[in-house]
């Protein structure tokens, strides 16, 4: 495989990715979302590796469904069970399963600006299931993928991104790919939870939950180094979508939220299942989005 055909299967990120790619991903998605049958072979004798050096629930679950519904072979790697824990760089582990020879990687980092370095380095297309808090492209595109299905189209849309901007790789793709359609992306956060290398507008939480799409984000307390909140109640009372605040979203809106949930400080209870929700929608569209980017880099 050349090195230009490598670049354009890999998955690294969405702020570089030209917009009729996204639509083609989502597209190829609402394809595989429509199929009647669990499994569609088209990726029998592929041998895929998903090497999570973080842990993670939803994203390694649903790849791992995604690549199984395809066909594929899949190898689960942990961190807490390999080399790793002996010294083992991550490039070097990365290295030694493409020499096993796996066909394709899909990989979780906390490093930020590794996985270019690694993905320029191998010879097999790597798709980015999150590194640090750069980007994390396939929540976007479940969370566009979402989106879409219930608009219809993604240009004009005014969504709101609230929480812990500050350690959000979800909120960075989110931000890059919604430009790309058209759609105005505004944050809500408290001050010590901001980007500012992020150019998006920074609004009060009575205007964010005027917005076409509220996504609440969670509050990445393991990824902040000193306390940046005085008390759980606290941010619910200032940042978290309470049962009062669900009460004045618009009724054509929609409530999402990447997952896990931190249940009563981001969200209420009540509101994770609100008949405006689609937080558990979401989880279901990553499976058909990571069907659709795992056979672009086989294919």
């Amino acid at each position: 495989m050349t090195t230009t055909a490598l670049k354009q299967r890999s998955l690294l990120g969405l702020k570089d990715l030209d917009a009729s790619e996204i639509v083609s991903i989502l597209d190829r998605a609402a394809y595989w979302e429509s199929q009647p049958e669990k499994l569609n072979p088209v990726l029998q004798g592929k041998f895929v590796a998903n090497m999570f050096f973080e842990n993670s629930t939803r994203t390694r679950f649903s790849f791992e469904m995604a690549e199984k519904r395809l066909g594929a072979e899949v190898m689960n790697f942990a961190a807490a069970a390999s080399s790793v824990e002996k010294g083992e760089s991550i490039y070097d582990t990365v290295k030694t399963l493409e020499s096993m020879g796996i066909d394709a990687g899909v990989i979780r980092l906390k490093p930020v600006g590794m996985l270019e370095g690694i993905a320029a380095n191998v010879k097999v297309p790597l798709i980015n299931a999150g590194d640090g808090n750069n980007e994390h492209p396939t929540q976007a595109l479940l969370d566009l993928y979402t989106m879409r299905k219930h608009f219809g189209e993604l240009k004009g849309l005014n969504v709101a991104i609230i929480g812990d901007v500050r350690h959000s790789r979800v909120a960075r793709s989110n931000l890059w790919a919604l430009r790309k359609f058209g759609a105005t992306v505004s944050f809500c956060s408290p001050s010590e939870m901001q980007a500012p290398e992020l150019d998006a507008p920074y609004i009060s939480m009575d205007d964010a939950i005027r917005a076409d799409v509220v996504m609440m984000l969670r509050v990445q307390l393991e990824r902040h180094t000193t306390g940046v909140m005085k008390s759980a109640e606290q941010y619910r009372e200032g940042y978290g979508l309470t049962v009062d605040r669900a009460k004045r979203i618009q009724s054509h809106a929609i409530i999402m939220h990447p997952a896990p949930v931190n249940r009563n400080v981001e969200i209420d209870d009540e509101v994770v299942e609100h008949p405006q929700s689609r937080i558990f929608p979401q989880m279901s569209n990553g499976v058909p989005i990571r069907m659709a980017v795992i056979e672009r880099a086989l294919s």
